[in-house]
């Protein structure tokens, strides 16, 4: 009691203790110095003498140690005693490890997660690409949001991209542009339309934007003249990315919907990442490492890994082989990591046999080994996972309310509420409507892409929203747009049978694309639809091939064409298509007209009907537009350009559409409505094309 600056003064239960723990500390020490050594007779000469001297020491000391340990002191007076221990900065979380090595920054965003009860979910793939990462991640969303949870998602990939604004579709699939105009990874595009939220993007996190901001930081000298290492300099910035993306708001639903969303200012209060590529990448090693640095800062309990992985059928009879998924788990705890659950692809159910093997083998509780089969369609994944309890095991692992201690996170029982809550009841009408359709539409996609599907996703994912909601079977049919239009001789048999599949479909699609080739194939097409009364919807390039296939065969401008294509036009005459003004030539990455843009309908219009409002947001990618300064002849000829923007110049042609009592459904927009449609809500005017295909095929059937 009379030793200065004591601010707290223990009692002796809390001393005594203390004093125990520090004995077994001794004890548990000793035992893993035998443990160590390999002879009998050697472990209790070293074991009995060491227990000795610790035990010795401790005693020996009692004012200094152990009983001043719980002691906190401060530079108060010595005659001052305090009842309350002083606040320490940097040395022990109630919630979490000790954090004293981190930066400000990430320290600051580490405790605010930890504050918020902010729960990370880190989703893995191994075995080889495209295995279903971004359809797992965008699963458990659902889950969560059926469960009342605010969600969001981020997309890590390793490439060293800045974005996905500069890679071909022929490599990467297509670029899913977001409300701020963040060019992105496509799987982004499967969170919008799961989570139903409209993401930043900040949402996709690549090498080359992390690279990119670490080193502007050096470059101001924010290390103070450190050197700057992949570890820890890249890991923290990893992690303090991870951790601002799952503290921002986002909006229920996108802006082109005009939905109100009450829930907007409120940070998310789950985070699904998922890391891109196969786990052992040398590419992805940083994130790796950063992960998993990450959940020793955060703690075992606010983040938890989902492992997706492989679970071929070979031989005959058939089995199922669980080699790739053992190595790659085995890979995965090399690096640091370890999966909380087991997501297995394969063609069939897992077989009780199977699972057992792989609990086995790879440590993973069988209950939370969870078979992700083949089914019947895609929205049917989150029931699959819902009736194998996966919500309330990640429930139970994050610590979430209901949470029973005690009993292990594969044991987790279902409390029933989740299957009731309208988002699953929705979900479940949406995957029975796809298997359950009335009647069969074949759209014809015209593309330069096609021989890569997922060029096309956003635009065959509206399709097939629009077909569930008119309860139509959806078949597509691709169609090489160059083949349309042979440049030789040895071509002339393809074209012919493109032509007949195209003249025996429904309905047609020309989407966005770049480059000159295939272009007079997407123009002829246009030409067909028009004068055939085939329903037709044009999208960015294909709405700037239609405005010049009427400039050619309707106003008589034989040589119109697009500035892209061409330099030698003569102006305001036969370039149908310009550059924008502010467009960059020199730069290619993000420069071009992105996100969402206002544009105003004009009144009586069908896609004024189709919206039912007169303001839409809808999202941009492009760098060249229709030349105002034919509209007017276009117009007059019987081209109607019903939507325009709203901002600047107010000249940009954004609709354009043939009356209905010429054609039943001729509409082709500047914007990208794909980007923006969702399983519950189609986009209006892939609605209004399905709508006419079925009104179509009703008349022909009667």
């Amino acid at each position: 009691i009379n030793q200065p600056n004591i601010t707290h003064i223990p009692s002796p239960l809390s001393s005594l203790h203390l004093f125990t723990q520090h004995l077994c500390s001794v004890a548990s020490m000793t035992n893993t110095t035998m443990r160590r050594h390999r002879h009998p007779e050697r472990r209790r000469e070293i074991s009995y003498p060491l227990l000795f001297v610790w035990c010795t020491l401790l005693l020996a000391i009692p004012p200094v140690h152990p009983f001043l340990l719980p002691l906190h002191f401060t530079s108060a007076s010595p005659t001052t005693i305090s009842s309350t221990p002083t606040k320490t900065s940097n040395i022990v979380s109630p919630r979490g490890p000790l954090r004293s090595h981190l930066p400000p920054t990430l320290e600051s965003l580490v405790t605010d997660t930890l504050d918020a009860d902010r729960k990370i979910i880190i989703v893995t793939g191994g075995v080889l690409s495209g295995i279903g990462k971004g359809v797992t991640a965008s699963s458990i969303g659902v889950l969560f949001r059926a469960m009342g949870y605010r969600v969001t998602a981020l997309k890590i990939d390793p490439y060293l991209n800045v974005d996905a604004g500069t890679m071909s579709p022929f490599e990467h699939g297509e670029v899913f542009v977001l409300d701020d105009g963040g060019e992105t990874d496509l799987d982004l595009g499967n969170y919008e339309r799961f989570l139903s939220v409209s993401l930043t993007k900040d949402s996709n996190l690549s090498t080359g934007k992390i690279y990119q901001s670490v080193i502007e930081r050096e470059r101001i000298g924010e290390y103070l003249g450190k050197t700057v290492q992949v570890v820890p300099h890249i890991s923290d910035a990893i992690q303090e990315w991870v951790l601002k993306v799952a503290k921002t708001p986002v909006s229920r639903f996108t802006t082109a919907t005009g939905e109100s969303d009450a829930d907007k200012e409120e940070p998310p209060e789950v985070c699904i990442v998922e890391l891109g590529g196969t786990l052992g990448d040398i590419e992805s090693m940083p994130f790796v490492e950063a992960l998993r640095q990450l959940q020793e800062n955060l703690g075992y309990k606010n983040l938890c890994f989902v492992h997706v992985s492989l679970v071929p059928v070979l031989g005959d009879p058939p089995e199922q082989k669980t080699k790739p998924t053992q190595h790659s788990v085995k890979q995965m705890m090399q690096m640091g990591l370890r999966p909380d659950f087991l997501c297995c692809r394969g063609s069939a159910a897992l077989e009780p046999s199977t699972v057992s093997k792989l609990s086995l083998f790879t440590s993973v509780p069988k209950g939370a080994i969870v078979s992700l089969h083949d089914v019947s369609n895609i929205y049917r994944v989150p029931l699959m996972m819902m009736e194998q309890n996966v919500h309330a095991m990640l429930m139970h692992r994050l610590r979430m309310d209901p949470y029973e201690r005690g009993v292990d996170y594969s044991m987790a029982e279902d409390d029933g509420t989740i299957e009731n809550s309208q988002v699953i009841r929705d979900w479940k009408k949406l995957a029975d409507s796809v298997d359950e359709p009335e009647s069969e539409c074949v759209i014809a996609v015209v593309g330069k892409y096609v021989d890569h599907g997922d060029a096309y996703l956003s635009v065959v994912k509206a399709l097939t929203h629009s077909a569930i909601a008119t309860k139509q079977r959806l078949r597509i049919e691709w169609i090489e747009a160059s083949s349309l239009n042979p440049d030789n001789d040895s071509e002339i048999a393809d074209t012919a049978n493109s032509w007949e599949l195209l003249k025996k479909c429904d309905g047609v699609v020309v989407p966005g694309g770049f480059g000159s080739r295939g272009m007079e194939g997407k123009i002829s097409t246009i030409q067909y639809c028009r004068q055939n009364k085939v329903p037709f919807l044009g999208i960015c390039l294909g709405m700037q091939a239609a405005v010049i296939e009427y400039c050619r065969n309707v106003v008589g401008i034989i040589k119109a064409h697009s500035a892209e294509f061409f330099d030698d036009l003569v102006k305001d005459e036969e370039d149908a298509v310009i550059f924008m003004p502010e467009g960059d030539r020199e730069r290619m990455g993000g420069t071009m007209r992105l996100g969402a843009r206002e544009t105003l309908l004009k009144e009586d219009s069908i896609a004024r009907r189709l919206y039912g409002k007169d303001k839409v947001m809808e999202r941009h990618r492009h760098r060249y537009e229709v030349n105002p300064a034919l509209v007017p002849k276009l117009e007059k000829a019987g081209l109607t350009f019903v939507g325009r923007n709203t901002d600047e110049s107010g000249e940009r042609m954004e609709v354009c559409e043939l009356s209905e009592e010429s054609h039943p459904y001729f509409v082709a927009a500047q914007f990208h409505p794909e980007y923006t449609s969702r399983p519950e809500m189609p986009n209006p005017l892939f609605l209004g094309l399905l709508q006419a295909c079925k009104k179509n095929i009703s008349s022909s059937a009667n």
